[in-house]
């Protein structure tokens, strides 16, 4: 069985501009000649490797604990895409997934320096997605990416961003990208990773 981790490492991990960097405190320390080593950290909900819930744009939206856990594990689909998700794109993505499995139209991840446009953004919104997930830190343009973010979030389609795929191919694997269950929040770092399915 081979697994990808597809996390970035949180104390080195990209940051969304102007959000605050993920900060560790050692409370104990060995290397002082205390009892055990005890580690305390502060981070946005939003750093890294993470989960957008429909609270993050939505005033109403669903809070990170208010999402089944099913949205996040399951089967899903990589696509490989550099640049602009056109509308065309999209159903693209969306047809090579589903020719592969079914259920894998249910969590895509684009693999690729890649932004959704307003137009995939609306096709995906509309299809069977659960989950969209992306390399870069935001799913749509960095300089304006509420859009994009009202569209999907609004459709109740959760995004996964900032994963890493370069050692992942095309193709259908098995998901785990599960938050921390987070009561009331807008968002969550996750350990996201792939399994890669037997033929």
């Amino acid at each position: 069985m081979k697994i990808y981790d597809i996390s970035q490492e949180v104390f080195s991990c990209q940051v969304y501009p102007d959000d605050p960097t993920p900060e560790k405190k050692m409370l104990k320390s060995m290397k002082k000649g205390e009892a055990y080593n005890l580690t305390a950290f502060n981070m946005c909900t939003h750093n890294g490797t993470h989960i957008d819930a429909p609270f993050h744009f939505i005033k109403d939206g669903k809070t990170v604990d208010e999402i089944c856990i099913e949205t996040f594990v399951g089967i899903a689909y990589v696509a490989e895409h550099h640049g602009i998700v056109t509308g065309d794109d999209a159903v693209e993505i969306i047809e090579k997934a589903k020719k592969q499995n079914p259920e894998a139209t249910k969590r895509i991840l684009i693999k690729g320096d890649v932004e959704v446009s307003l137009e995939a953004a609306n096709v995906f919104a509309s299809s069977d997605v659960l989950l969209l997930g992306n390399e870069p830190q935001t799913i749509g343009p960095q300089n304006a990416p509420m859009a994009v973010h009202l569209v999907l979030l609004g459709a109740n389609v959760i995004l996964l961003e900032g994963i890493r795929l370069s050692e992942v191919s095309e193709g259908v694997y098995f998901l785990n990208a599960a938050p921390l269950n987070l009561s009331g929040a807008d968002g969550s770092p996750c350990r996201a990773v792939l399994i890669a399915l037997e033929k």
